[in-house]
């Protein structure tokens, strides 16, 4: 699958990680953020204004399977959702909704497919924007054959305080990325958990128990 993030925040860095862990082309856009991000995830970052047509075409929109706008600014997103499905033909544009009041308009109308509230999780708003609705606790990405299964560090949790490097995964499992105040960041064997770190997990196998063992 090819894929367009619009917005480099926190939701944007996220979903760019989990698609690209599961190995489908990802790129993340973003007009003043690309920089700060350079280095701590590993996609293609495009400096540029996704609210221009000029700039869609340059990177190359057309061939696009799905468009996800996450920006923090609703109007953004729907400039960005109405170009990506009226003048690009994408076939699946997911956005985010910022301001409740706002969401009546995140319709057809404006070229959205799916509309997510900034509430809904992770797993589940990709869930939702990929089409991947077969599981409900696990996003499984079927033409990757892998799991993307997300485990939040609290202060009860043993690994608290822990090392990467001292966690036993279960087989075919690896970190994709920890989230940390907001910010996405590449795994270290001597990064140390900490609560409120967000975890994210690719596997073959594994399933959400076993992870949850494997954290809490």
């Amino acid at each position: 699958m090819r894929a367009f993030i619009a917005g480099a925040g926190r939701l944007g860095a996220q979903i760019a990680q989990v698609l690209a862990a599961a190995h489908h082309d990802v790129s993340l856009i973003d007009p003043d953020r690309i920089a700060e991000l350079s280095g701590s995830i590993a996609v293609p970052m495009r400096v540029g204004d996704a609210c221009a047509p000029d700039f869609l075409e340059a990177a190359g929109v057309h061939g696009a399977d799905l468009i996800i706008a996450a920006t923090g600014r609703d109007d953004d997103n729907l400039v960005i959702s109405l170009l990506a499905k009226r003048q690009f033909a994408v076939p699946r544009v997911a956005a985010r909704v910022n301001e409740g009041e706002n969401s009546w308009l995140f319709t057809s109308h404006w070229g959205v497919d799916v509309a997510v509230s900034t509430a809904t999780p992770l797993v589940s708003l990709i869930e939702e924007a990929t089409g991947a609705t077969d599981t409900v606790a696990l996003l499984r990405l079927s033409k990757a054959g892998v799991e993307v299964i997300e485990t939040v560090i609290t202060t009860r949790s043993r690994t608290a305080g822990a090392p990467l490097s001292d966690l036993v995964l279960p087989s075919g499992t690896v970190i994709a990325t920890v989230v940390r105040d907001g910010q996405p960041t590449a795994p270290e064997p001597d990064m140390r958990l900490r609560p409120g770190d967000e975890v994210l997990l690719v596997s073959h196998r594994a399933t959400e128990q076993d992870v949850q063992s494997a954290f809490q």
